[in-house]
């Protein structure tokens, strides 16, 4: 029988929490982080390279992985109270723990502090439960670190370098409790390591087998190094950097061929590792990415333009492509930037991975995506050399920038509540504003413009709520080991979210943008330039669901759809598209941010909030899925594969911080080497496109997944924004999956 869970470290925490809730609150992060780690720290694995596992409490603080700042898991905990048998005891202090928490912890303190307005526009606490046109999303995401700075000075260089800076800060007298702290967070992690080299000798005692004693002893050598003395091999620059990530709650992990190709060439050149010995390190650090399982993340970048000591840089590269294609799981979600120029052997070991079914590495376009981000971000191009996507797909700049998307808006939904003036059609609920009556339209412009006013609304909403959460995450915890190296923070005293972070921007992340411009599409050629449909009819045939419109539904279904290279249905989804990019970018006038941008990076929502949208005028009935980001709906695209291409790249790239092309190419494209699938890329990139995200698999094994799962553990899959086991996703997420063309 499994043992009930203890609750030791919620307790724990706990009592921390309130012993220094009114402490600056940068030593009570410090303390309260003392009693996560090195506790939540799960064992070495025999057959690891590295020490650094690590279970996420129910009660805690992370920047990322588990919650907004100070977080509870209260749904998880109940469960549990209901399922064991506990003493009344403990079942009364979780009781006074969950109370605590559920006025304490930081979501509700963004919630509470919504003004009127803004609450009434966002009324769910996330997108998943009922219709709604817009939601908040109560989370930080997208850190990426500065681990160079890490590797090069050390746990006690950059010790150095914090009591300096406190020294310096007491001679103006200005605060020195960040700095204290910080100090406090590297004794943690200078703790940490050594935890972890005290198991790993003991493993080394326990352990009978030659091969895996010397490399548990290994491992403890390193972790007993790094915890005092800066790295100097490529195994101490992984260990340190990954407990580093682990500790921090950094869930994404930047330009690890610019990190480790130093150390890399350097143990080469003194005979301290060879070339397979290195790969079995970048197997082992990438086991423990995918380990970790945090589902939209484990970025790794690779190639690029600006990189220092590019050589050096491809051949870690090099073994980083290798190990995504021998270590089967859905992370590390690899991704290598292209460029004119580039080592070719990078794009042929891609192609490799890619065309055996690895979804892996996803490739951006650099000649397009540099001037992109800087035009969209409104920063130098030298500056935008340093883009790096995360997450599903959004762009920030390295350790310079953060762009937490957190908030929703379903474009579908908003011009399901316009048409019926207000309303949702689903629920029949006030979900937006009056922006009048359909019928009263007179002309497409006028329609046009409500659902403007509609987006605007939503949009609004969405930047306050951004901004209230940076707020208050800089009022409630200063992130301790996200501001030792995020770039200026110390350098300025301040912590990320109080005005540490160079570039503090925003994004919203939208859904439905494909089917609301074919939806315009049709309501205007059909309703307004044909008049075949009046709008009362059309209204009438969503609101049914189509049933008794059958010929309503095929005079939808006929006008021009995009992806199809047919300037009608593309001009519209362009149009679409640029106002919403636009709406967004105009925020930073009105709110206290670098920037604020749209990402159409659809993980697998477009299915979820499909499901809670009506039918709607492109010929999709109520509850299915919308089209994936930027590519066309489903079954849609009847034109080839260059025409898809031809209409993604009409979408602007640099009016938003990213967006998802995903490609579903079937194996017969990839013999011959992949000559074909070449040629077609080299003509898209050329061509202006941005990122792709490619799917190679048979129809055949997609259906046979569904009904034999258990034959089919490794088929992988593009989602959205990430990768997973195609036997893993829910029944109406393949669905969509198979719904999408095969090339």
């Amino acid at each position: 029988m499994k043992k009930p869970y203890a609750f030791n470290v919620e307790i724990k925490f706990t009592e921390c929490y309130r012993q220094y809730r009114d402490a600056p609150i940068a030593i009570r992060e410090a303390k309260c982080l003392e009693q996560m780690y090195p506790a939540i720290f799960e064992e070495i694995k025999i057959g690891d390279r590295f020490a650094g596992r690590i279970k996420m409490s129910l009660i805690g603080f992370s920047p990322e992985p588990g919650g907004l700042g100070y977080y509870c898991d209260a749904p998880a905990i109940r469960r549990m109270l209901e399922e064991h048998a506990y003493t009344d005891g403990l079942r009364a202090k979780m009781e006074d723990i969950l109370s605590f928490w559920e006025k304490e912890r930081t979501q509700v303190k963004v919630r509470n502090a919504f003004p009127p307005e803004i609450a009434e526009a966002l009324p769910g606490d996330d997108w998943g439960g009922e219709p709604m046109a817009a939601a908040p999303l109560y989370r930080m995401a997208g850190s990426y670190l500065d681990y160079g700075k890490l590797l090069d000075k050390g746990i006690a260089g950059l010790e150095k370098t914090i009591l300096e800076r406190k020294k310096a800060a007491e001679a103006c007298g200005e605060p020195t409790e960040l700095f204290l702290a910080m100090e406090m967070a590297l004794k943690l992690l200078s703790g940490c390591c050594m935890h972890y080299y005290k198991q790993a000798r003991m493993l080394v005692e326990a352990q009978e087998e030659p091969a895996k004693k010397a490399e548990l002893a290994l491992i403890a050598e390193t972790l007993k190094k790094v915890a005092s003395h800066k790295p100097e091999t490529l195994r101490e620059a992984m260990q340190l950097m990954w407990l580093y990530a682990l500790i921090s709650g950094s869930i994404n992990y930047g330009r690890m061929d610019v990190l480790f190709g130093s150390y890399l060439a350097k143990d080469l050149e003194e005979r301290r590792l060879t070339m397979e010995q290195g790969q079995e390190l970048f197997n082992g650090l990438w086991q423990l990415i995918a380990d970790r399982r945090t589902t939209w993340n484990g970025r790794v970048i690779l190639g690029g333009k600006g990189r220092k000591k590019e050589k050096e840089a491809d051949q870690a590269a090099l073994l980083a492509l290798e190990a995504s294609r021998v270590i089967k799981e859905a992370e590390p979600q690899l991704t290598l930037r292209i460029y004119e120029g580039m080592d070719d052997r990078l794009m042929e070991k891609a192609l490799e991975s890619i065309g055996e079914g690895r979804t892996y590495p996803m490739l951006y376009n650099d000649e397009v995506n540099i001037p992109a981000v800087s035009n969209a971000f409104q920063i130098s191009p030298e500056e935008a050399q340093d883009y790096v996507p995360f997450g599903c797909g959004e762009y920030v700049i390295d350790h310079k920038s953060f762009g937490s998307p957190n908030g929703v808006i379903n474009l579908l939904k908003v011009l399901e509540v316009t048409l019926h003036n207000g309303r949702d059609g689903v629920t029949g609920k006030e979900a937006g504003i009056r922006t009048g009556d359909f019928a009263g339209f007179r002309s497409f412009e006028e329609l046009w413009e409500a659902y403007t006013k509609q987006v605007q609304y939503f949009v609004d909403a969405l930047a306050v709520q951004e901004e209230l959460e940076y707020r208050i995450m800089g009022e409630t915890a200063p992130c301790l080991y996200l501001s030792m190296l995020y770039e200026d923070c110390i350098e300025r005293g301040k912590a990320a979210f109080a005005g540490g972070i160079k570039y503090l921007g925003g994004t919203v992340e939208t859904y439905g943008n494909i089917n609301t411009a074919d939806s315009l599409t049709a309501i205007k050629e059909i309703v307004y330039d044909k008049k075949l449909l009046p709008p009362k009819r059309l209204l009438a045939a969503l609101d049914a669901d189509f049933k008794g419109f059958d010929k309503e539904k095929r005079l939808l279904e006929q006008v021009p759809k995009y992806g199809n290279d047919d300037a009608k249905a593309d001009d519209m989804a362009v149009r679409v598209h640029e106002h919403i990019c636009r709406t967004a970018r105009e925020q930073i006038k009105k709110r206290n941010l670098h920037s604020y941008l749209v990402v159409i990076i659809n993980n697998s929502a477009n299915t979820t909030m499909g499901q809670l949208t009506g039918a709607s005028a492109d010929g999709r009935r109520k509850g299915q899925h919308m089209a994936n980001a930027n590519n066309p709906w489903g079954g849609n695209d009847k034109k080839g594969l260059t025409a898809v291409l031809n209409s993604l790249v009409k979408l602007r790239p640099d009016l938003h911080a990213g967006a998802v092309q995903n490609m579903k190419f079937s194996p017969e494209l990839f013999r011959d080497g992949g000559m074909a699938v070449k040629s077609v890329l080299k003509t898209y990139f050329d061509n202006g496109g941005t990122q792709a995200m490619i799917s190679v698999v048979s129809k055949n094994d997609l259906e046979q997944a569904m009904t034999h799962p258990e034959n089919y553990r490794d088929l992988f899959i593009r989602v959205g924004g990430f990768s997973a086991r195609f036997v893993e996703l829910e029944k109406a997420v393949q669905k969509e999956i198979v719904s999408r063309t095969l090339y």
